[in-house]
């Protein structure tokens, strides 16, 4: 593997992590909207990854995963899905947006959960990007050797 694949797979994992702070950030603006049906209430959305691998170039290679044949090279995002967990209805009869029953339905979002969501994936953008760091670093050093 290159030492220049480190910048395609840090910056594969770089956008991934985008993508989950984007879901979550999604997830908590929506956490406290109210609908009077559960088909138009607002449903936690979470991304799925998958990783994305390619083929060894040579059967003698140096990869770490000689024996299956492939090295990971990133991480995609597959899908985003909806959280199927059920959703908080609520006997509210005098708020605007009550059913004929009386009720009000409220995402099934968990703020905490969705908090510790963000931290993880910010601190997993920060890695990516301290990785693009240190190659960038290496390859530098490797440009002065010859001096």
């Amino acid at each position: 593997m290159s030492l220049a694949n480190v910048f395609n797979i840090a910056g594969s994992g770089m956008s991934a992590q985008t993508t989950r702070l984007n879901t979550t950030a999604s997830n908590i603006a929506n956490a406290e909207t109210v609908s009077s049906s559960m088909d138009t209430t607002y449903r936690a959305r979470h991304p799925v990854f998958a990783t994305v691998f390619q083929q060894s170039q040579s059967a003698g290679g140096t990869s770490l995963f000689q024996d299956q044949g492939e090295a990971g090279q990133g991480v995609s995002v597959s899908g985003i899905v909806e959280d199927p967990s059920n959703l908080e209805a609520r006997y509210e009869p005098n708020h605007p947006a009550a059913d004929k029953n009386g009720y009000v339905y409220y995402p099934n979002v968990n703020v905490v959960q969705e908090m510790a969501d963000m931290i993880s994936a910010s601190r997993s953008f920060q890695t990516n990007a301290d990785i693009m760091n240190t190659a960038k670093t290496m390859m530098q050093k490797v440009l002065t050797l010859g001096q």
